[in-house]
């Protein structure tokens, strides 16, 4: 069994999720906030409800179902249809909000396109329910500049690793540890130089020639 000495370790090895995970309810999590009343939760919605969707257990019908009071249900409605409003303002497609709002009575249709102007007003007047679409949509610009820069440092990361792993299939250790030094510009002693120039940098030439490369994808498209 895996103590907590080792996934501790793990986890400042960058494996957090290998930690014992809290039960965690995203359904409960958004009933929560819709019956919290609070104008600042619920201007956080879209961004909410987009990281609930996320996961596979997110269920409309289930948040529903665990709102008892129809005023209750009635706040989760507006929000759904303010939310897509917001999606479509910044024009964001997702799957799951195509299927949620084939479920949209007229009514809220109606709230979705209302919601619609506003945010394209761009007013900070507020709405009865006390939101603000400005804010609204500061809170979720915010967000999604968030959500670029991790994404970007997970591809990066990502690439980082496939690099390091198809160079190592073409260099020795010492021959990889020369191609970064020349890479960042590092000065190499006599010695270095000699094998980088002998040994390296012919391997370099093979690489970048356009033919081998071109020769070398048609065979692993075979």
């Amino acid at each position: 069994m895996t103590d907590s000495f080792l996934l501790n370790n793990l986890a400042q090895l960058g494996l957090p999720l290998l930690e014992p995970q809290p039960r965690f309810d995203v359904n409960l999590a958004l009933v929560q906030v819709v019956q919290s009343g609070d104008a600042r939760l619920w201007e956080a919605f879209p961004v909410l409800l987009a990281n609930a969707a996320e996961n596979p257990l997110f269920s409309s019908e289930q948040v529903l179902s665990l709102l008892a009071r129809e005023q209750e249900q009635a706040q989760f409605r507006q929000l759904l249809a303010m939310a897509a409003a917001v999606y479509a303002h910044y024009r964001l497609k997702f799957n799951w909000l195509s299927l949620l709002k084939r479920k949209f009575s007229a009514k809220e249709q109606q709230l979705l396109s209302a919601w619609r102007k506003k945010l394209a007003a761009n007013q900070p007047a507020e709405t009865a329910e006390g939101l603000d679409p400005q804010r609204i949509k500061q809170v979720f610009e915010l967000y999604s500049a968030q959500k670029t820069v991790q994404d970007r440092q997970r591809t990066a990361r990502i690439e980082e690793f496939s690099l390091e792993y198809a160079s190592s299939q073409v260099f020795s250790p010492k021959q990889k540890e020369l191609f970064q030094k020349k890479l960042a510009g590092t000065p190499l002693s006599k010695t270095e130089g000699e094998y980088y120039s002998r040994t390296v940098k012919k391997k370099l030439a093979a690489l970048a020639n356009a033919e081998l490369h071109s020769l070398a994808r048609k065979l692993l498209e075979q």
